[in-house]
Order: structure tokens, then sequence, then C-alpha cells
């Protein structure tokens, strides 16, 4: 058994208790962050977008009027002084969304000439946002979300747009790896917080039991604890969360819309196995639940499969877990 002990960068920090506030096609006002104030988050991510038309295409376009207003750089200020206001801490972690929804950690570049015309566009939507970050006073900036392949091919480019971010943005800096990936991130050691998507695999059964999740959790989080020791970097699920249907801890990361079968009981007892964990730990941060929507009343409920814990039993979980100094 090994001895748990407090990461030096970590240590006496109170925990992050994040949401991951989705973006909406309209500004929000204070009525729409009392539920996150109600929920005890002292976090929130603020998550503007860019798009890219497929996998193997440079371009990103961003900021325009065809996108929501929460997925722009006017919208992504707007959310952040209204939730300043209350004193909730942000970390602005902008994102890239492939149309059709394909997976980001498979973009991957077909020729030279269109990896440095991604590397300009990433460039530009990354240091848009890392500028605002500055100028907003935001605590954490995400420099990138799972993209795998991108980093793999090109860590000469990130470790360079690292030090470009630096001389823009002064804050601690984290990149949001997906769970199969933060082992192989190559730079590590540039950054403030080790950023994990926390969407492991635990279980095989329909509901599991909170039991069976804490022992799937034992040898991931013994590595994770080696990986905080040897960069001396706390570890951050920069996302984490079930959703409410049968099979929650199988593939934690699917979105399938085929997945119907509700099931608020896997949904609570793998999120307390995760904080049961994690929550304790001096060399671990804290964590950003996805996802928490703006209109809290309309999100989630007793019929609903999805993520969010809104209007769930998992939502009590989470407010005494976030409650706790």
């Amino acid at each position: 058994m090994i001895v748990l002990t407090c990461i030096q960068s970590c240590a006496s920090q109170a925990k992050i208790n994040g949401v991951s506030f989705v973006a909406s096609k309209d500004a929000i006002t204070e009525n729409h962050i009392q539920s996150v104030i109600n929920l005890n988050a002292n976090y929130a991510a603020i998550m503007p977008f860019g798009f890219i038309k497929d996998l193997a295409n440079p371009n990103i376009v961003f900021d325009t009027d065809r996108q929501w207003f929460g997925e722009t750089k006017a919208g992504a200020k707007q959310y952040i002084k209204t939730l300043q206001k209350h004193e909730v801490s942000i970390m602005l972690k902008p994102q890239i969304w492939v149309w059709r929804g394909e997976f980001t950690g498979l973009i991957e570049m077909q020729n030279e000439n269109d990896w440095r015309v991604l590397e300009t566009s990433y460039s530009k939507f990354i240091l848009t946002y890392a500028a605002l970050a500055q100028e907003m006073e935001v605590p954490i900036f995400c420099i990138g979300t799972e993209l795998e392949k991108f980093i793999s091919n090109r860590p000469t480019y990130w470790e360079d747009l690292i030090g470009q971010i630096k001389k823009v943005y002064k804050g601690k800096l984290t990149y949001s790896a997906n769970w199969d990936e933060y082992t192989r991130t190559p730079f590590i050691a540039h950054l403030d917080y080790i950023g994990i998507d926390a969407y492991f695999p635990l279980s095989e059964t329909k509901t599991p039991t909170v039991a069976e999740c804490l022992d799937s959790w034992k040898p991931i989080k013994e590595n994770m604890y080696f990986l905080s020791k040897k960069y001396d970097k706390p570890i951050l699920f920069t996302e984490y969360g079930y959703r409410s249907v049968d099979y929650s801890g199988k593939a934690p990361w699917k979105s399938d819309r085929s997945m119907t079968g509700v099931n608020f009981e896997a949904q609570t007892n793998t999120t307390r196995a995760l904080f049961d964990s994690f929550w304790q730990e001096e060399w671990f941060a804290g964590g950003f639940v996805w996802k928490w929507f703006h209109n809290h009343e309309n999100a989630g409920g007793l019929k609903d499969s999805r993520f969010t814990p809104q209007n769930k039993p998992v939502e009590e979980l989470i407010r005494a877990q976030y409650n706790i100094k």
C-alpha cells in the first residue's frame, strides 16, 4: 500500500469544487447562477467554442455571429463577469467542436502545409482567450481539450505555444487530457495542474456499487499519485461525471442517445466512489462536474438520462461534498 502524501503546490489549498457551465444562446443573469451558488460550487469552467468541419480540416472558425452568444468571446466575458460578482472563480476552457460530433482526439492533418495552417489557426484561437483570461483575472486557463493526435504529431508546436501563452497570461495553466491520454502528455512539466477528463471505465454492471467502483479506482489512483509526485503538480479533474443511465460506469465518456434506461442509483454510486477516492487527497486539486446548464429549473430532472446532475438525486450528493471545508 502506498502512503499518499502532500504535493508541494497543492498543500493548504481549498478544493476546486467546480461545474462545467454550458454555453447558451443568451446572456446569463443573476438568477441563472443562483443554482451554482446553491450547489456550493466555488469554480465554474467557461467554455467558448471553435469549430472545424472535419478531422482533417485545418481551419478553426470561432467568435462569429453564427455562434451562440455563450460560445463567443463576448459571451465568455459576460459569463465570467456575472459569476465573479458572486465570488465564483473561473477556469477558462476554450474547446474545439468537430462538426457531426467526431472525437477531437482524432484531429490529424494529412500534410505539412495543413499542419501549419492548423497551428496558425489554433494559436489565434487559444491566444485570443488567453488574453481574455488575463483581462478578466481568471485564475486557471486550459490550453486545450482532448487533442491527442494534434499533440503527439506536433509536440514542438505545443511547447512553443505554451511559451506564447505565458507571455499573454500570468495565471495557472492546465491541459484537459482524455482519461486514456493523460500519461502521454509531453508538456506536463510546463503546466501548473495535470488536467484529466476522468471518464475511466469502472464497472460492467447495470447498477455499479460504490464498493465495486472504489476497487476499480485503486490502481488508477495510484498511477495518478505517482505522476503527481514525479512532476510535483496536483491532479485536476478538468471534467468528471456520469450519466444517470444503466451501465453508467462501463464507458462513462459515451453520450449515445440510444442509452435511455434512466438509473439514478448508478449515477449516484459512481459519483460517490469518485468523491471518496479523491477529494480527501492533498495532491488532488478538485474537479469540474460535467455539465451544468444555466436554466436550472428546466435542466435534467427525473426522466433525464444525460450527464447533468441537475434536479436529480446526485445533485444533493455533490452539494454536500462541495460544502465540506
